[in-house]
Formats: C-alpha cells, structure tokens, sequence
C-alpha cells in the first residue's frame, strides 16, 4: 500500500531523506537496528522507573518517615526522653538523632548542603504528609552516604542522620548498566555481522566495477548470505557470456575485414592497369575511402575486448600522441600535473581515443591546448582549440556513429563520422566520461575525465 502524500509534504520528505538518511547499506541497517534498540532500552527504563523504581523508593521513604515520626511522638520535646529513645534508634535504625531547641536550632539550619532531588525526592514528599505542620529539610552528605533529615517543630528542631541506602538503593544502577551493556553487546554483534554481510555486497559492486572497465578478476568468489552469493554467481555467468560473445564478434569481425580486404585488393590491382586519367584516380580515390571506412567501422565494432588492463602512464601516452602531430603547421601548448597518478586501463583502447579527440583539434585549429591534471581522485584531460567549435544544439549528436556536422561523407572534410563515437565508447567503458564545452581560445573544449 502507498500513501501519497501532497506534493509539498512529498517534496519535504524526500528532502530530509536525502540529507538524513545515511547513504551507504551499512549505516542504514545500523540505523534499523539502533532505533528500535533505543527505543525498546528507553521504554524499558521509563517503565521500570514509573513502576519498581517509584514504589520502592516511596516504600522506602514511608518506612523512614514512619520511623521518624515515632522518634517525634515519643520525644515530645523532652530532651531526657528524645535522648533515651535515640540511643535505641542507633541501635535498632542505625540513625542518628539530635533535638534543639527553639534558641538552638538556627545555628543548625546553616549548615546544610545541597541535597539531590532524584536520591531524596520520595522522602521530601513523604515527610510532607506525615508532617503537614511542621517545616520539614533533606539533605545529603558531599559523599551521599548519609542523608539529613530536619524536622522543625513547634517545640523544637529534630535533625535525623542516617545512611541513604535507607530511601535510596543503586540496584536500580545495576539494573540499568545492565540493559545499556546487553544493548552494546548485541549492538557490537551486529555490527561484525553487518560488516561481512556488506563486504560481499562491497566486492561484489567492485567487481563489477572492474568489469566494466575492462579489468578481469578472475580470483573473484562469492560469498555472505545466500541471495548475495547467488547474484555473484549469476554475475559471473553473465560475465562469461558476455565475454564469449565478445570473442565470437571479433572472430567474425576479423573474417568479414579479411573477406572485404580481399575484393578491394583486386580492385586496386585492377585499378594500376587502367590507363592514366581522371577515371583512374577517381577510382583509386573511391578505393582508398572504402578502406579507410571499413577501418573505422570495424575499429568501433570490435572495441578493444581482447586488450588486458594494465597501468598506463598517461603523462607519457599524451606526449607519444603529441610528437606524431610536431610537423604540423599549429602551436601546441602542453600543462601536466607532476602528481598525477598511473591509472589502470587498456592502453591502445586509451591512445586511440585520446588520439581521435587530439586529432581533431589540429584539424580545425590552429593552436591546440592539452593540460592533465587530477581532480576529487579522477584524472582529468582537457584538450582546446581556437577552430570553429561545435554549435551547443549538434554536441550530442556529434558522438554518435557516422555522424558528421557538414552532413557529407566526403574524406576532403574529415573521417567517416567514428572517431569521436569511438573516444566516447573507449572513456565510458573505463567508468570515465568525456563532454563538449567552449574553449578560452574561441574553439571547442573536450574534457574527459576517468577515475583514479
């Protein structure tokens, strides 16, 4: 069942579900378990106050008061009878008891020390009831070992001494140290469980991860709960066949590029015997196109699927990439970042794609800017032109296959329309992305960055 509420409430909510709610599986399962962990140790505690906590501690009071007030009866405010029955108070109650008179008693009154209103709460209240008319003080000791008790009557002051354990007992301390260290034990269990739970979900995502980017892990095992373990497994048989269909492609691939190769061999042959004329060099021209289109084509096909992953230095890749465009007629301009760090990729798959983009810049440009550098743990390469640009509406389109702005398949104004398809495909695959902006120069900005 789902209640929908108004978009107002809806948006708010799925606000404060962004930034409350932790955002990884763990801390969330921990949230799971520790709310109601607190709730149940707090209704536990509450309920244990309101009830064995507040009858003990009025029985107790009661018991105290009871005893008090026949010390009071029975003294009457005779000092002979109030030391007589005080003896037998230390003796029998362990409490000590002293009477003052009216002339006496101020000077006792202002040697009282804070008391505690959870220790003597229960006792204030009781010596109210059983005294309604007299002025009744608690206080307790700095160490809160004993607990004053004064009681001003008409004719006189009583000041009672006795341990607090006599209102107050620290079972329920225990009690409570007791529910707090089970929770923390059963909150350490869970977690340790929870961890080993989540690291085969972590491994499992990391693995997949490196899939992705081309990187085989074969020493890879599923493990933790069974419906962790069985997706891993159906991720590996998923990667086994993807990985067969990848090797069955290239195979057909590399037949149809040698079955095509072939004609097109005859055709040049056929084409060095023809007389020398217009029609010969539009026909070798037409030949050399039809090559230079099946080599694109089957170099965005096949992708790089049999290439391992290894750690490139891509400081060193852009430099090799530079030097081959060095006879150009066109400024290049090259910033590194000593700091950057190797990543783990397939190289030729990289110098390819940062060749097509590198390309294309000295194609429409005069003056090309390559800068690497490394930024929130990715590696970032931004390669700028002062050429014509791309309009903002044709960036997307630009990256699909066989696309080309002019619209013409004409090898005069460039390749067959793959080169930026290829880059995009080759970047996503190492988890990277690559986007179109306005360069400083005037021109077009290519930025692609990959993590580290």
């Amino acid at each position: 069942m789902h209640v929908k509420f108004p978009t107002a409430v809806d948006n708010s909510l799925r606000f404060l579900k962004l930034k409350l709610l932790p955002k990884t599986l763990f801390f969330r399962t921990m949230l799971l378990i520790f709310i109601p962990l607190i709730v149940v140790q707090v209704v536990s505690i509450v309920a244990f106050f309101n009830g064995n906590w507040t009858r003990m501690g009025k029985r107790l009071s009661e018991n105290l008061t009871s005893d008090m007030q026949m010390v009071i009866d029975y003294g009457a405010g005779s000092k002979s009878k109030v030391k007589t029955i005080a003896d037998l108070a230390m003796k029998n109650w362990d409490m000590d008891v002293a009477f003052y008179s009216n002339q006496d008693k101020h000077q006792v009154l202002n040697k009282a020390s804070k008391n505690n209103k959870l220790i003597t709460g229960f006792l204030e209240e009781s010596l109210k009831k059983k005294f309604p008319d007299s002025e009744t003080n608690v206080y307790l000791s700095p160490d809160k070992d004993y607990v004053w008790v004064f009681v001003d009557t008409p004719k006189g002051l009583y000041r009672f001494i006795t341990s607090s354990k006599n209102i107050f007992t620290t079972a329920v301390f225990g009690f409570v140290a007791w529910m707090v260290g089970t929770s923390l034990l059963l909150f350490l269990v869970a977690v340790l469980f929870l961890r080993i739970q989540v690291r085969s979900i972590a491994d499992l995502a990391k693995f997949s991860e490196d899939f992705g980017k081309g990187i085989d892990t074969k020493e890879f095992k599923p493990y933790g709960s069974s419906e962790v373990r069985k997706a891993g497994l159906a991720f590996i048989k998923m990667k086994e066949r993807i990985q067969r269909q990848i090797s069955e492609r290239t195979q057909m691939l590399a037949g149809v590029s040698h079955d095509l190769r072939t004609p097109l061999t005859r055709m040049k042959l056929q084409a060095e015997m023809m007389p020398d004329g217009q029609d010969k060099k539009d026909f070798i021209q037409d030949i050399a196109e039809m090559e230079k289109m099946l080599d694109g084509y089957l170099d965005f096909v096949s992708g790089e699927g049999g290439e391992k992953s290894t750690f490139v230095d891509m400081n060193e890749l852009i430099l090799s990439i530079l030097n081959k465009f060095r006879n150009k007629n066109a400024l290049i301009r090259y910033a590194t970042n000593d700091q950057v760090s190797a990543i783990q990729g397939r190289e030729q798959a990289l110098k390819r794609a940062l060749t097509n983009v590198i390309s294309n810049a000295f194609d429409f440009g005069n003056t090309v800017a390559v800068k690497l550098e490394s930024n929130n743990h990715r590696l970032e390469v931004s390669v700028e032109d002062d050429g014509p640009g791309i309009p903002v509406d044709k960036r997307e389109d630009v990256f699909k296959a066989f696309y080309r702005i002019e619209g013409s398949r004409n090898k005069e104004t460039g390749g067959v329309g793959l080169g930026l398809s290829i880059a995009k495909d080759v970047i996503t695959s190492h988890g990277g992305k690559i986007e179109l902006g306005d360069s400083s120069m005037g021109g077009l900005r290519v930025l692609i960055s990959i993590p580290l």
